[in-house]
C-alpha cells in the first residue's frame, strides 16, 4: 500500500457521517443525553444539607436561649420543634425523629456574660457526612449568636477577650453545590458517551461484517482510525457546547477562563475517550460486550475516581496514582480551574500534557490493533 493518504481517511468519515445521518438514535443519544442528564442530576445532587430536624430542649427558657434558638432558625439550614422526650433527650435520634438535639442549660443567660453560657448539639453520627456538614454550620451560629447574645462592652472599650474572625471565599463565594458538580457531571457524562459512541458503532460493523469489507480495500490503520475518530469528535463536541450554554444560562454558572483553552482541552479529553471507545470495538468485536467494558472502565473509575465525589487527595497513594490513568480525572481539573479559578494555559500545563499523552497511547494503540487485523 502506499503511504498515508487524506483523501482515503476523508472517504471513511464521509462514509461514518452517513452512518450517523441515518441513525437517528445516535443522533439523540449524542445531543439529547448529556443535556437530559447533566439537567437533571444538576437539580439532583446537592452536598448542601438543608432542612435539618432540631429538636430543642430550653431549660433556660429566657429571651438569651430563645434568641439562641432562633441564631439556628435563621440560619436557614434547621427546621426548629419541641423536644418531645424530656426524659431521656437522645429518643429522639434514637427513633429518628430528629436529626440533631439542642440542649440549652439551666441559667444559660446568666453565665453568657462570665463566657460560662453553655448548650449542647447532640448530632446522628450515623450518616458522617452530613453530621461533618452541620459541624461547618455551627462556626457561623455561633458568631451571629454570640453578636446577638453577649452584652454590650462599655462605651469606648472593648469586649473583654472578643476576637473577630472574617471568612472569605475565593471563587465561589456562594459556596453552590451546583458549581462544583455541574462541571464535573459534564466530564463524566460526556466522557462517557464518546466511549460508548465510538464502541457501540464500530463494534455493531464488526457484527454486520462491513468492516471486514473495509479492511479487504487498500486502507492504511491509520486512515481508518482518523476517518473513524473525526465524525464523532464533530459530534461530541456539539453535545459540550450545549451542556457548556445548558451550564451558564440555567444554572447561571460564572466562566472565569479562556474558551478557546477550554474548547481546546476538551477536544484532547475527547480524542481520548473516542479513543478508548475504538481501542475497545476493535479488541471485542461485540456490541454487548463493548456496551459493558464501556460502562465498567468509562463509567465507575470516573465517577469515583476522578475527583468528581472524593477528592484525590484525600485518597491512599495507590489510588492517587492509579487515577493518572484516567482521562477525566485531568479533565476536570481543567474544567473547574476554567469555570471558576480563570487559571491559564501554564497553570494547567499538567493536565493537558496528561491528555496529549494519552492520545497519542490510546490511538497508537487502537491503529496498532487495526494494523494486526490488516496482516494476513
Amino acid at each position: 500500500m502506499s503511504g498515508f493518504d487524506p483523501r482515503r481517511a476523508l472517504s471513511i468519515a464521509r462514509k461514518e457521517v452517513r452512518h450517523v445521518l441515518r441513525d437517528p438514535f445516535t443522533l439523540a443519544l449524542a445531543l439529547g443525553l448529556p443535556v437530559l442528564l447533566v439537567t437533571f442530576f444538576g437539580f439532583a445532587i446537592d452536598f448542601d444539607v438543608k432542612d435539618i430536624r432540631l429538636s430543642v430542649y430550653d431549660r433556660d427558657r429566657t429571651p438569651a436561649s430563645r434568641g439562641l434558638a432562633e441564631a439556628f432558625s435563621a440560619s436557614g439550614y434547621f427546621k426548629l420543634r419541641p423536644g418531645a422526650h424530656p426524659e431521656s433527650v437522645p429518643r429522639d435520634l434514637d427513633a429518628e425523629e430528629a436529626s440533631a438535639v439542642l440542649v440549652i442549660e439551666p441559667e444559660f443567660s446568666k453565665r453568657i456574660g462570665l463566657d460560662r453560657a453553655q448548650a449542647q448539639l447532640l448530632l446522628d453520627g450515623a450518616d458522617n457526612t452530613s453530621a461533618g456538614t452541620v459541624l461547618g454550620y455551627l462556626a457561623g451560629i455561633q458568631s451571629a449568636a454570640q453578636k446577638k447574645l453577649a452584652p454590650a462592652p462599655p462605651p469606648g472599650g472593648d469586649r473583654a477577650g472578643s476576637m473577630i474572625l472574617k471568612t472569605r471565599f475565593l471563587f465561589n463565594p456562594e459556596l453552590n453545590t451546583r458549581w462544583f458538580t455541574v462541571p464535573g457531571l459534564a466530564v463524566i457524562v460526556v466522557g462517557l458517551l464518546s466511549i460508548m459512541l465510538t464502541a457501540l458503532t464500530v463494534a455493531r460493523e464488526w457484527e454486520n461484517g462491513s468492516m471486514e469489507l473495509l479492511l479487504s480495500t487498500p486502507v492504511k490503520p491509520a486512515e481508518i482510525v482518523l476517518g473513524k475518530l473525526s465524525p464523532y469528535v464533530a459530534l461530541v463536541l456539539a453535545a459540550l457546547l450545549i451542556v457548556y450554554l445548558v451550564a451558564r444560562l440555567l444554572f447561571r454558572m460564572p466562566f472565569a477562563g479562556s474558551h478557546p483553552l477550554f474548547f481546546g482541552s476538551s477536544l484532547l479529553f475527547l480524542l481520548a475517550c473516542l479513543s478508548q471507545g475504538l481501542l475497545i470495538s476493535v479488541a471485542v468485536r461485540q456490541q454487548q460486550i463493548a456496551m459493558q467494558l464501556s460502562i465498567v472502565t468509562g463509567l465507575l473509575p470516573s465517577m469515583l475516581l476522578s475527583g468528581f465525589i472524593f477528592p484525590v487527595e484525600s485518597m491512599p497513594a495507590f489510588f492517587r496514582y492509579f487515577t493518572m490513568i484516567l482521562p477525566p480525572r485531568w479533565f476536570l481539573e481543567v474544567a473547574r480551574g476554567l469555570f471558576l479559578k480563570a487559571m491559564n494555559v501554564l497553570e494547567l500545563a499538567g493536565p493537558l500534557l496528561a491528555l496529549l499523552l494519552m492520545d497519542a497511547l490510546l490511538i497508537a494503540a487502537a491503529t496498532r490493533r487495526f494494523k494486526a487485523d490488516l496482516e494476513p
